[in-house]
Parts: C-alpha cells; sequence; structure tokens
C-alpha cells in the first residue's frame, strides 16, 4: 500500500470516527434552539376580571424568544440597552411565544431613553430575530411615538390622524387632535402607557389614555393576514434603553 493511500484510508476512518459526535451536536443544537422558539408562555389560568392576560410575570423572559446578549430583566421590566461601545448594527426583536394574535387588545408601560424602539404586531416571523409587519412606534424626541408603522411602507398612521386606505392604496387623512396637543401626553425618559386596539382591519394606538392614531387598511393584498407574531424591538442608532412591563393582552 503507498504512502498516499494509508493516508487517504486514515483520513477517512477519522472522518467517520467524527461524524456521530457531530451529528449528535447539531441535532442537540438544533433542537435546543427550536425548544427555545416554540416555548410556550406563561399564562394564569384564568384572565383578569376584564379579560386581559398578563404575558411578561415580571421575573424572567419565560414565554418570550431572545436574542442572546440583548434582552434582560432589570427591576421587574423586559430591557434592550446599546451604548457606543456595544451599538446595535441591526434590528432584533424580543418575540412573544404565546401565539399569533388577530383581533386583540394589548396594553403595556414602556419608557425609552434615547433612540428609538415599538411594539410589533401583526408581523411575520424572520431569521435572526427579525419581523415583517405593523408596528406601533416610539421614539425619545417622540415625533414618532404613536404612529403606526408598517415594513414595507414606513407611516401609515400619523399622530392625531384618521387613515384609511383603499383597496387601491390610497390614502385619505383627517384629523383626530391637535399634533402638539398629543405630543404633551408623552412623558420623556419616563414611564407611559400604550394601548393598541387591532379589530379587523382597523387598528387605533393610545400613548397615556389619548387616542394618537387611527388607521383602517383596505388594502386587497393585505385583507388575508390579520395576524400574527407580538415583538418588542431594540433599534440600531444612538445608544438608548427600553424597558417594558404590565403587558397585558385580551384577544378577541
Amino acid at each position: 500500500m503507498s504512502a498516499d493511500r494509508a493516508v487517504t484510508i486514515a483520513l477517512a476512518a477519522a472522518v467517520c470516527a467524527a461524524a456521530p459526535a457531530t451529528a449528535a451536536r447539531v441535532a442537540a443544537e438544533t433542537a435546543e434552539r427550536s425548544a427555545a422558539e416554540t416555548a410556550p408562555a406563561e399564562r394564569p389560568a384564568e384572565a383578569d376580571a376584564n379579560g386581559f392576560v398578563r404575558i411578561f410575570n415580571g421575573k424572567d423572559l419565560t414565554g418570550w424568544d431572545a436574542k442572546p446578549g440583548w434582552w434582560r430583566v432589570e427591576d421587574g421590566a423586559i430591557t434592550a440597552e446599546t451604548t457606543k461601545e456595544r451599538p446595535c448594527r441591526k434590528c432584533n426583536y424580543l418575540i412573544w411565544t404565546g401565539g399569533e394574535p388577530g383581533e386583540f387588545e394589548l396594553r403595556a408601560t414602556f419608557k425609552l431613553v434615547g433612540g428609538n424602539s415599538g411594539i410589533q404586531f401583526r408581523s411575520e416571523r424572520r431569521p435572526d430575530w427579525d419581523t415583517y409587519g405593523y408596528q406601533a412606534d416610539m421614539d425619545a424626541a417622540n415625533q414618532w411615538t404613536g404612529c403606526v408603522y408598517a415594513h414595507g411602507r414606513g407611516k401609515v398612521g400619523g399622530i392625531g390622524e384618521k387613515t384609511v386606505i383603499d383597496e387601491s392604496g390610497k390614502k385619505t387623512v383627517t384629523s383626530i387632535g391637535d399634533k402638539a396637543d398629543l405630543l404633551k401626553t408623552f412623558k420623556k425618559g419616563g414611564w407611559n402607557a400604550y394601548r393598541i386596539l387591532a379589530v379587523g382591519r382597523k387598528i387605533q394606538t393610545f400613548i397615556n389614555g389619548k387616542k394618537v392614531a387611527d388607521l383602517l387598511y383596505n388594502e386587497q393584498r393585505y385583507k388575508d393576514n390579520p395576524e400574527g407574531i407580538i415583538g418588542l424591538q431594540v433599534h440600531p442608532g444612538p445608544p438608548m434603553k427600553v424597558q417594558f412591563k404590565d403587558i397585558l393582552l385580551k384577544q378577541r
């Protein structure tokens, strides 16, 4: 047997010997990821007197799927933070694993210091903890807080606006309140209450009890996709810290 032939046989034997261990490791990693993505949300047996279910337990991220290293619980609140030393290069979302609500009311208390964030809903999940769909927006500069944003289309529901989008995509916008007055309801750097109401093709957002945006979308291409995941966003840009607590969901 030639030396080259002997080396080839030895290498083949080594590869065959390592294959089971490699396969076992890959299978374990796949199972771990699958379990994380499908972990059931921690939900109480019964909703409260008003029909709301608490989908964040205030202690840990049970029932949520987080990109490693980006989300934690701090002082009873879901928290994401970026710094100059550790910036966010690409959006990622903390995704609730308890379902894909279509018609619902979502309430959450949030605090945003710097930057931009949002609450994703009626969205599809994409790789690397990304999403695509609707978002109840928020920003520390308070120019977007309460807007309804949609991937691929941008702002579809503005502050102080009732927006109706017909089947062709044409928008008709009327006023539901003075933008300057509505912006005053937002407490910069403090805790604020977000309420999202989605019924049929109608979406409404409220900040601290004030209706901010009212959207009715009738575009044919969106009529058949009223359901989707819920997610919380960490956004690229300047240093920021966002926190969420008291997250309540009532499905219709």
